[in-house]
């Protein structure tokens, strides 16, 4: 594995980090860059999902107020635009040109962002499990949802608000009304802590989570960017909230999701604790980005 040359990035209201690990070979089509992007998950978590990639020159960055990005913005809740500008920020300091781009959670939002604002950056993005509820046919009761989490995360902390929010990717099937009055799991249950620390800066659940579900794609300029987009899902999300929006967001670009081994976390080798199929799904992912490169010539 290529050792990943760190560099920061000195920003408005925040200290970007971000590595570069240097490809020995020619990579897909000419050798793009690939840009591995999480939300809230830092470049740690892509450790596995980089190393099967060693012919290819891998970018890999901390969002704001994650990580080593550190924040001076002072804000409460950031937006996926913001985050689009960022990456748009670290694209242009590593010199990269026109990316491919594999995104997940988060990070596939906020790249659906960035390819709305600026198409001429993302030669192909890979959008792994978006998100974001506004394209649920139960968007009203997801939001309510995910506002409750945060609204939980702000008065009680971070245990209960964890263990909603554990609960709710884990769901499969819609969301009904009065999902908050529901029974609330116990953070003990999911191994949380009970005591609240006090502690209200979680990027998840209180910098992220309402900005990231409400995102509204702007279907019309996805659909004319020069990016190739494809929509991809995990075999075992099937009907969770993530893998249901992915199928939205597909529908509104006129397509169908591609289906990748494993769950929301399938390129995970153990970091953090889980487990997916990571070189199942790399050799996937290698395909769609050799498919969509073949399909430009």
């Amino acid at each position: 594995m290529t050792e990943a040359e760190t560099r920061t990035l000195s920003v408005s209201g925040a200290t970007l980090a971000y590595d570069i690990r240097g490809g020995t070979g020619s990579g897909a089509d000419s050798g793009a860059v690939l840009f591995l992007v999480g939300s809230p998950m830092d470049a740690s978590g892509f450790a596995t999902l980089a190393s099967h990639f060693t012919d290819r020159t891998v970018l890999t960055y901390d969002p704001r107020g994650v990580g080593r990005s550190t924040r001076e913005d002072g804000a409460a809740e950031l937006t996926p635009q913001e985050h689009a500008e960022d990456l748009r920020r670290v694209i242009e300091a590593a010199g990269a040109g026109a990316v491919d781009m594999f995104a997940s959670s988060g990070g596939a939002v906020n790249a659906l962002a960035l390819v709305a604002r600026h198409p001429g950056l993302v030669r192909t993005l890979v959008a792994h499990e978006p998100p974001t509820a506004r394209v649920l046919p139960d968007h009203e009761a997801a939001l309510e949802v995910c506002t409750d989490i945060h609204t939980t995360y702000l008065r009680e902390g971070f245990g209960p608000a964890m263990a909603k929010f554990l609960a709710v990717i884990g769901r499969k099937g819609p969301f009904t009304a009065g999902w908050a009055d529901e029974p609330a799991p116990s953070p003990a249950a999911f191994g949380l802590p009970t005591e609240d620390d006090g502690s209200r800066d979680d990027p998840l659940l209180g910098q992220n989570i309402r900005g990231c579900t409400g995102f509204s794609p702007d279907f019309a300029a996805l659909r004319a960017a020069s990016t190739r987009i494809v929509i991809a899902a995990g075999r075992e999300s099937e009907g969770q909230f993530a893998a249901r929006a992915a199928a939205g967001v597909a529908a509104g670009l006129g397509t169908e999701p591609t289906v990748f081994p494993s769950h929301h976390g399938g390129f995970l080798g153990g970091e953090f604790g889980q487990q997916g199929a990571p070189e199942e799904f790399a050799k996937t992912l290698r395909h769609v980005l050799e498919e969509a490169a073949g399909n430009s010539r």
